[in-house]
């Protein structure tokens, strides 16, 4: 008996670590340069070539919005369509994401707005000398969102000049997110520049810490969480001084100067799209009027680090502590 009891105990053995090997998982990681932002993906799974094909589409998305979207380059379809006032026929990648951007300009009552290109121009002219600041006269461009023209069949007629920086990163990280799912990639974080996602953790949930405002190295908060998108925006990432007053790259569409209304707003949503726009809105209103804002939304919450360096947070942002 004692002998058979051996036998099952060695199989059983065997089993357990036979379990184990198949079950362990690895961790990859690669990074890549698009749209201006170094992109961090970390992938654990224990399938190689599906990891290897999970981080090649992830760099093609990239690869594509960014040749699509850089609006300084020559070559690319956002700079022909602002440098084009006649019918341009575009991408249908290209045409989705502004249809998405346009439509978020009315949800949002005009903060949300990428007929902002000129307008920003001049602020990073600006920016990049530290020469001051300039005056409104320098701003006057027609930044209404109806110089967009939307047609059938992937066309725009575009007389504005459309910037898409303040949306395609969450729009395309949603879109990674959504190819690593379809590839059966569960176990997942992207960072790109700020705009976090992460999937399923294998064990327990992941925990993304965000940085301070202040510049100091800190994270004043951890969320936690699967299957999140974590996106803040604030005023300490570009952004000079000049006669005592800090002016950052968050333009109000409606002032056409920086909002200062907070350091940092940030966004968790299961919807890293919606993360992104959300946390330009919000940054662009009072903290008390974006608390109301939100409510409009489900399963969003949000966290502020406003001027005095106090910490607020929505109702329902606990389950993520």
């Amino acid at each position: 008996m004692k002998k058979y009891l051996k036998y099952i105990s060695i199989i059983l053995i065997i089993l357990l670590l036979i379990f184990i090997y198949l079950t362990k998982t690895n961790e990859y990681s690669t990074n890549l340069f698009y749209m201006d932002t170094y992109i961090s993906i970390k992938i654990n799974d224990n399938n190689k070539n599906k990891v290897k094909r999970a981080f090649k589409e992830a760099e093609n998305l990239y690869k594509t919005y960014h040749n699509l979207t850089d609006r300084y380059n020559k070559s690319s379809q956002l700079y022909l369509i602002n440098h084009t006032k006649d019918k341009t026929k575009i991408d249908k990648e290209l045409y989705n994401l502004i249809k998405y951007s346009y439509d978020w300009y009315f949800k949002t009552d005009g903060l949300f707005n990428i007929n902002m290109g000129s307008i920003i121009d001049v602020w990073a002219y600006y920016r990049d000398n530290k020469k001051g600041i300039p005056d409104i006269s320098e701003l006057q461009f027609d930044n209404n969102i109806d110089n967009i023209i939307l047609l059938d069949n992937n066309e725009i007629i575009n007389k504005g000049n459309i910037d898409l920086g303040g949306i395609v990163k969450g729009y395309v990280t949603k879109l990674v997110g959504e190819c690593f799912e379809k590839i059966g990639i569960k176990d997942y974080i992207i960072n790109a520049g700020g705009n976090v996602l992460v999937g399923k953790k294998t064990k327990d949930n992941y925990k993304i810490g965000i940085e301070s405002p202040l510049k100091d190295g800190n994270i004043y908060q951890i969320v936690n969480g699967n299957n999140i998108s974590v996106v803040t925006s604030g005023s300490y990432e570009r952004f000079y001084e000049y006669e005592g007053q800090i002016y950052h790259h968050i333009i109000n569409p409606n002032t056409l100067y920086p909002s200062n209304y907070m350091k940092s707003v940030t966004i968790i949503s299961n919807d890293s799209a919606l993360a992104d726009i959300l946390s330009t809105t919000l940054f662009l209103m009072p903290i008390e009027k974006g608390k109301e804002y939100l409510k409009k939304f489900n399963n969003v919450e949000a966290i502020w680090y406003d001027n005095n360096n106090n910490i607020i947070k929505t109702e329902g942002f606990s389950k993520y502590e």
